[in-house]
């Protein structure tokens, strides 16, 4: 199958999966959306009452600043992949339970392996610890992480600069250096592991 295949595929399971109880207050379920072969993917943590009502990811007021973080690189959403660790929205916004996270992850692996990005950008505490379990976001924000074959890099959610405005100016800088990354990166060969489970710590630290 063709990575488009795959995404199709991914997407159309993903809309009447029933496998964890998010199913039952969604609307939509939230795939995700961008080009099969895009050089940066980013991973957020689940969809909010925006992205349940349309059923794409990041269309909320974090999503708009999503889009202005990227226009200050030179890029534009239909650029990078963007999805999240759950697919569907948690009831009022709450942060999605382990069990969750894990139920859905067959469709992230599926997605990343499809994709095959040359850098993985984690938006928030719960999406950076599928890589980094044990970490501090405010300790390893913009640091670029080798986690098996990926370039992992975690960032703060861009909902958390909507709180807490003091964030905006360490948010694009860590953005800033996005660019960089992804020219000196390589995508991982086809015949890598699977992504990482959750808890698995990360083999070596690239510092960029």
């Amino acid at each position: 199958m063709t990575p488009e295949e795959i995404l199709a595929e991914v997407a159309k399971e993903v809309s009447v999966c029933t496998r964890c109880p998010l199913h039952f207050s969604r609307k939509h379920a939230v795939p995700g959306e961008g080009p099969a072969r895009a050089e940066i993917m980013f991973i957020g943590e689940g969809p909010g009452f925006h992205e349940n009502e349309q059923g794409r990811p990041f269309v909320g007021a974090a999503g708009k600043y999503l889009d202005e973080l990227l226009a200050g690189i030179g890029m534009k959403r239909s650029d990078v992949f963007i999805t999240n660790i759950v697919k569907c929205r948690p009831p009022g916004n709450r942060d999605p339970e382990p069990a969750e996270i894990e139920t859905c992850s067959q469709f992230l692996n599926r997605q990343i392996q499809a994709i095959n990005p040359k850098v993985i950008v984690t938006l928030g505490r719960l999406s950076m610890a599928r890589y980094l379990p044990n970490a501090k976001i405010s300790a390893v924000h913009g640091r670029a992480v080798q986690v098996n074959n990926w370039l992992v890099v975690p960032m703060y959610h861009p909902a958390a600069a909507l709180h807490q405005p003091a964030l905006k100016a360490t948010i694009a800088e860590d953005f800033a250096r996005l660019p960089e990354l992804i020219a000196r990166s390589t995508p991982a060969s086809d015949d890598h592991d699977q992504p990482p489970a959750e808890n698995q710590p990360p083999k070596q630290l690239s510092l960029f």
